[in-house]
């Protein structure tokens, strides 16, 4: 076989991008080499790929691109000039692939597929943690396996001539679909450059390969024991198994694992014996229950980011832009330690701007109020100047908390003398529930039902990916409700965007928003300002509150949403508003041994704990329990036809609300007229 050259454009990182650069097909070698130019080919290459155990791919991007995919982990995207001289090279390459792991396959040691690279690589993962391990060991073969030989039959000698004759049979099977395929035209309805085609192709001949990788090591197996190196009874076994999964929710609630060995590596929320009838009923909580937050996780870990850059670079390579990332699963590392559906309560940090809304005297002052809480609650929302990205609820996960505000406070009534005793306060109930997965669907609620005011929420929220930056939509909206007043404020929620992805990632708010009030006819406009490429001020936000009627502009404000605001009054008169200076008041929730199981703290506590302590690898286990369990869970309601329950909220319309809200508790408590 003839060496295969040329130029073809080689894919570094979102950076760097598409780079031309002189590739070289080694036959002899089974090596794939490139060069910044031919005229460099004479010197050391830039890179090598061993092809052995490579699989080599069309990419379904386009007609052009294609992917070389080593068995030690490591990728090369490539793109030719048109589709033709693509199918050349991937051929090329799979013809000298095939060949040089056939070959390797032919002797021992055993061939370098993706399997053994893991534990004869020094590079590997495997091999750094576990230096001292060889092949055989990396199977978790060991003493501790061992079983009497008398209690296993003996393996009868032909056991592998009818896998090899089935194994025989297919490779002939898919040898004949590659020629059928390749002898379709080049053009026409049907071409042997059709790119569902060129796939099959690539998949058939990488499982192919995966299949042959298998029975070699089943071949291995057997000829050990034949020669008597393994003890007979010897099992070999995949080292570290995953945590079973044998017992699953139903509908939300918890059921205890069938042996202590299960519990022992299953975070303590998981093991809790809970009904399911119970555990779905909605709780009263009780304010005597909850203490002030004391938990206060700062999101500062800026080296982790520059650290975990080349696991960054590997899940962009795997994104297109404006792929939908619902679905994706990002690594741990860029977790913050708390729930979104926490990150909702935290955007009422300032109660007391809160119940001072339906303090105002007017529809205007009103109306304005609520601008001013509305633009003050992102600050404290966000944890940190990284961009982190909260937990994603489990369906049917939810939050409770409270705020105690002093009636002397800007909530009190006007002229109402101030409180002797400390527990003259208002008080601000929350609730968030997970109500869907798919799509995922937030709601939230908070009322203080002494001021005679409440808002629902529900947020579903999209994100996708644009290139060097992740977009967040936050689709729905809210209703405020100001019973004293017959008022009903209808809001909307900005996008948000985590900026500088491979560096360190930034947050910035993006979009128009609207508040209407139907009753008063007042409106508000609000638009939150994206940085231009070129100049312009970070998080500027600009407002305009509008009597619609007359068209009369009563407010503007101008200002950043995380640091200074100012409000321009139809008077002439003007106010600023410091954020760093407002006071936040700490919310009040259940310890933990006393939340339900499925309330977010305790939901997530040992993924919490395991971030606190940078232990990574732990945090993405517990992780990986939860969402997998919530997958389990969401099968067998499939397969029984059994639909999902909700707890705190139920649909109605587009929208979900609160199953006891204030209007409705009020007008049960009232007497008939």
């Amino acid at each position: 076989m003839e060496n295969v050259y040329g130029y073809l454009m080689k894919y570094t990182n979102l950076v760097t991008g598409w780079q031309y650069r002189f590739f070289v097909l080694n036959n002899e070698a089974g090596l794939l080499e490139y060069f910044v130019n031919e005229q460099s080919r004479n010197q050391k290459p830039r890179g090598t790929l061993q092809l052995a155990g490579a699989v080599i791919s069309p990419s379904d991007e386009d007609s052009h691109t294609f992917t070389v995919n080593a068995a030690s982990g490591e990728q090369y995207k490539l793109r030719a000039t048109d589709a033709k001289e693509r199918q050349h090279w991937v051929s090329r390459l799979q013809i000298c692939t095939q060949h040089h792991t056939e070959a390797i396959g032919k002797n021992n040691p055993p061939l370098k597929s993706r399997s053994f690279s893991l534990a004869s690589s020094g590079n590997s993962p495997i091999s750094q943690r576990r230096p001292s391990q060889n092949t055989i060991s990396f199977f978790g073969v060991g003493p501790s396996k061992l079983q009497p030989s008398g209690r296993r039959a003996p393996l009868p000698p032909d056991h592998l001539v009818e896998v090899r004759e089935m194994m025989s049979h297919a490779e002939g099977q898919q040898r004949d679909l590659i020629r059928r395929i390749e002898c379709l035209p080049a053009s026409g309805f049907l071409s042997s450059l059709d790119q569902d085609l060129l796939m099959l192709k690539a998949t058939s001949m990488a499982t192919m390969n995966c299949l042959n990788d298998c029975f070699h090591i089943l071949q291995l197996q057997h000829a050990s024991h034949q020669k008597g190196s393994l003890p007979a009874g010897t099992t070999i076994e995949w080292l570290e198994p995953k945590i079973p999964l044998s017992n699953h929710y139903k509908n939300g609630a918890e059921q205890p694992f069938e042996t202590e060995q299960d519990k022992a590596g299953v975070p303590e929320e998981l093991s809790a014996v809970e009904s399911g009838p119970r555990a779905r009923e909605p709780e009263d909580i009780k304010a005597d229950e909850e203490v002030e937050d004391t938990c206060d996780h700062k999101e500062d870990d800026l080296g982790a980011v520059e650290e975990q850059r080349s696991v960054i670079l590997h899940l962009l390579s795997q994104l297109k832009l404006g792929m939908d990332l619902t679905r994706v699963v990002l690594p741990t590392f860029i977790l913050e330690k708390r729930s979104l559906l926490e990150m909702y309560a935290d955007f009422m940090s300032h109660p007391d701007l809160f119940i001072a809304i339906t303090s105002g005297t007017s529809a205007e002052d009103r109306m304005i109020r609520f601008v001013e809480y509305y633009l003050t609650s992102f600050h404290e929302g966000r944890k940190g100047a990284i961009a982190k990205k909260p937990y994603n609820p489990i369906l049917g996960e939810t939050f409770h908390c409270s705020w105690q505000v002093p009636k002397s406070g800007p909530g009190a009534q006007p002229g109402a003398p101030p409180p002797e005793e400390p527990t003259g306060c208002y008080t601000v109930r929350f609730v968030a529930e997970q109500v869907s997965h798919h799509p995922p669907v937030s709601g939230f609620y908070a009322e203080c039902a002494e001021r005679r005011m409440c808002v629902n929420a529900h947020v579903w929220t999209k994100s996708k990916f644009l290139g060097m930056s992740i977009g967040v939509t936050m689709v729905g909206e809210g209703v405020l409700s100001l019973l004293e007043h017959g008022e009903e404020y209808t809001f909307s929620l900005p996008c948000a965007y985590a900026r500088s992805i491979l560096t360190v990632p930034w947050v910035e708010l993006g979009g128009k928003v609207g508040v209407t009030c139907a009753k008063t006819g007042y409106s508000a406009s609000i638009t939150f300002h994206t940085k231009p490429f070129y100049g312009g001020k970070l998080h500027r936000v600009t407002a305009e509150v509008k009597h619609n009627a007359s068209s009369t502009v009563v407010c503007r404000v101008q200002g950043e949403w995380n640091s200074v605001l100012e409000f321009t009054y139809s008077n002439g008169e003007t106010k600023c508003v410091d954020l760093s200076k407002l006071a936040v008041t700490r919310k009040r929730v259940r310890p933990l041994e006393k939340q339900d199981p499925f309330e977010s703290r305790r939901l997530w506590k040992s993924v919490t704990e395991a971030l606190s302590r940078a232990e990574m690898d732990l945090a993405t286990e517990h992780k990986r329990v939860l969402e997998e369990r919530q997958r389990a869970e969401e099968r067998l309601r499939a397969e029984s036809g059994t639909p999902w329950s909700t707890r705190y909220f139920s649909k109605e319309g587009d929208g979900w609300v609160y199953h006891k809200p204030l209007w409705k508790v009020l007008a049960a408590t009232q007497p008939a007229e």
